[in-house]
């Protein structure tokens, strides 16, 4: 036997022990204790946290699945830990089968079938389809920022292998543009998805900023790294979280930023001052930078925005049309 063949033979019992250890069961079960995951298909009620009980569930439709299904899409990207935008209650799992395969329709479940070799790895004892389809798969839906934030994510964590992504982005296959134009917007430098949301915010104004660079005073010594440096000045521009708003978190970033004055000066902008204050934030930076206010640079970033889930009428619309694709329709959600 091959390493290759034993690789995939540890892989399939790895899969294997892992819906036998979710402990799910077709049929109808009408038990006390039995939670549903959908149309005939339960496992076990557990106490876990959300992402414990999530991982679970996700086991229990591989008892659904052909054998050599995989997750993709942003079932896929979650299960690789990816930073992810601002996605919907409600979304389905994502997977992907053999092309000799069923595909098995159930609300809930959207199944796409496989091209190339078969390949994927194991996330939680899970399959997860290669990055870089992933990545295509949710192009064909996703908005270019959207894309960048999983891009950034997966660059981050070293999980993109770039030969196999340049060799995708030269292909024809449905998806590539839009995932071409996210990928020359990427950095892998980023940290979070409010991060690589800021630069884009930036990058869309016209002002020119570098990802997470380590800052020194006039002596030299090392003050810290920060999110963005606007190009040739001293002016540090960081994204402030939820996490921001704690105690604790808060001392620690008042200490920090008194330790950049008086050589930076530092300004913190939150998600809603990037999607719902956008000019109002130009303002301010224009000011900074002492150039002219000028509207007009705010159009693209509208575009940006309306494009990407952080829309709302965009997530409705991804929504509507997931389910439809599993059979479930939402009449009052069109009404």
């Amino acid at each position: 036997m091959s390493e290759e063949e034993k690789a995939r033979q540890a892989m399939t019992l790895a899969v294997a022990r892992s819906v036998r250890e979710c402990g799910a069961v077709l049929g109808e079960v009408r038990l006390a204790g039995a939670r549903r995951v959908s149309f005939g298909l339960y496992r076990p009620e557990t106490a876990g946290s959300e992402t414990a009980e999530l991982r679970l569930d996700l086991a229990a439709w591989l008892l659904v699945l052909p054998e050599e299904a995989v997750f993709t899409h942003l079932t896929g990207a979650w299960l690789r830990g990816w930073s992810l935008p601002k996605v919907p209650e409600g979304v389905p799992v994502f997977a992907a089968v053999r092309g000799g395969h069923r595909r098995p329709r159930r609300p809930g479940l959207l199944c796409a079938r496989l091209v190339g070799e078969p390949s994927y790895d194991l996330r939680h004892g899970l399959p997860v389809e290669r990055p870089e389809e992933i990545l295509l798969r949710t192009a064909r839906d996703l908005g270019v920022m959207d894309l960048v934030i999983m891009i950034d994510s997966a660059l981050h964590l070293g999980d993109i292998d770039v030969d196999r992504m340049e060799a995708l982005l030269k292909s024809r296959r449905p998806g590539v543009r839009q995932l071409r134009t996210a990928w020359l917007l990427s950095d892998g430098a980023a940290e979070s998805a409010g991060e690589t949301v800021l630069r884009l915010f930036h990058r869309a104004i016209g002002v020119s900023v570098q990802p997470q660079v380590e800052v020194v005073d006039d002596a030299g010594r090392l003050l810290g790294r920060v999110d963005l440096l606007v190009t040739g000045t001293r002016d540090v521009h960081e994204y402030d979280g939820e996490h921001h708003r704690d105690k604790v978190q808060q001392r620690t970033d008042l200490r920090r930023e008194r330790g950049l004055e008086p050589a930076y000066v530092r300004r913190g902008f939150t998600l809603d001052d990037l999607l719902n204050h956008p000019g109002t934030t130009m303002h301010e930076i224009d000011r900074a930078l002492g150039r002219g206010h000028r509207s007009s640079r705010l159009e693209r970033w509208r575009v940006l925005v309306s494009n990407s889930m952080y829309s709302d009428s965009c997530r409705r619309r991804l929504l509507l049309r997931w389910q439809r694709a599993t059979g479930v329709i939402d009449w009052f959600a069109v009404a």
